[in-house]
């Protein structure tokens, strides 16, 4: 495989995917070699599918994942616009509120239920024994 080059004192992109030719993904052993026909006709056969199959994909692939990806970060901008952020600016809105209602519920009926349980559980005591 050809090495992959990047410096790292440099800034800007680097590059790390390898850039594979004809010769990385059908190599012949150097003691064996077809014909050069063969040869020729095998790498101009690899270069023109490679070339084509990816123009084929990025027509029917890239365009409709487009269009869904677009589709998708709109729906969910629209939705943080116009539902998350006023559901969240409402309840900092109301917290107070609602701070106060809790506060006295909690004071009101489950404080003195948690005294009076703890009052019931301290008076329990237990003694174990190895008989």
């Amino acid at each position: 495989f050809k090495k992959i080059l990047c410096r790292l004192t440099v800034p800007g992109p680097c590059v790390l995917s390898p850039q594979l030719g004809f010769e990385d993904v059908i190599a012949e052993p150097v003691t064996t070699h077809s014909f050069d026909k063969v040869w020729i006709c095998s790498h101009a056969l690899f270069e023109i599918s490679k070339y084509v199959m990816y123009k084929f994909l990025t027509v029917f692939l890239a365009i409709p994942l487009a269009f869904i990806a677009g589709i998708l970060f709109a729906t969910l901008s629209c939705l943080h616009i116009w539902i998350l952020m006023p559901f969240v600016k409402t309840c900092l809105m109301v917290l107070p509120s609602v701070q106060t209602i809790w506060k006295s519920v909690t004071d009101v009926f489950i404080a003195p239920l948690c005294t009076s349980v703890g009052r019931s559980f301290s008076s329990v005591s237990l003694q174990l024994s190895q008989d």
